[in-house]
């Protein structure tokens, strides 16, 4: 039974752009079949608590003899770690908070990225790698290449890094920019770009729901 995992990240459950294509991601895949199933984990509703010890950053069998870790810590990255193993697919909406991601998406890549689990560091264990990740990244302003913002687009960069270079996923990023067009006077003459954006995000979303969810099936 093909399984997603649907991470949403956004602190504004009511009008987020990444919350609505994420949705309409899940809606796809969903539609698939009803062997088609989704684990939706919301960071900002039921916030993951920042790594309580550095510890944490390693597998166990790679921790000093000094490093100690809860019981209940240790059972939460176990959590978080299978449960992201065990996805046939990702779905992450992360918008951009001040040019980068929200403290809520960054604490749950504290907790699954652990050198000896999930990224190789005294054997060759890369239990993600190939595994696909849809990233939904909303923007207020336009930071497509080309436009004076894109160097100020510090959320695509750092999930490319951490998912794709170090974790080994196949990550499809899916932006939608200018989505604050409607509330920000300045941006007001891109509303017409930024419904296009949004349209051009349900679009590439419900393509891939089908793809991944057709090329991860068991």
């Amino acid at each position: 039974m093909p399984q997603l995992l649907h991470l949403d990240s956004s602190a504004d459950p009511v009008r987020s752009t990444s919350r609505r294509v994420t949705a309409r991601f899940s809606d796809a895949w969903h539609g698939i079949g009803t062997d088609h199933s989704v684990i939706h984990r919301d960071l900002h509703t039921s916030p993951l608590p920042h790594l309580p010890t550095s510890a944490l950053h390693w597998a166990p069998h790679l921790r000093t003899a000094d490093e100690t870790v809860e019981p209940s810590a240790e059972a939460l990255q176990v959590e978080l770690i299978e449960e992201l193993i065990s996805a046939d697919a990702v779905l992450i909406g992360a918008p951009m908070y001040n040019w980068s991601i929200p403290s809520t998406l960054k604490a749950w890549i504290d907790y699954i990225h652990v050198p000896g689990l999930t990224v190789p560091f005294d054997s060759d264990t890369a239990p993600l790698v190939g595994k696909p990740v849809v990233v939904v990244t909303s923007r207020g302003n336009d930071y497509t290449p080309g436009t004076d913002n894109a160097s100020a687009d510090h959320t695509t960069a750092q999930l490319r890094q951490v998912l794709g270079v170090a974790l080994g996923m196949e990550v499809h990023f899916v932006p939608v920019d200018l989505t604050l067009a409607e509330r920000v006077p300045a941006l007001a003459p891109q509303i017409p770009k930024a419904q296009a954006n949004l349209e051009a995000a349900f679009s590439a979303v419900d393509d891939l729901a089908v793809r991944l969810g057709g090329t991860t099936a068991r």
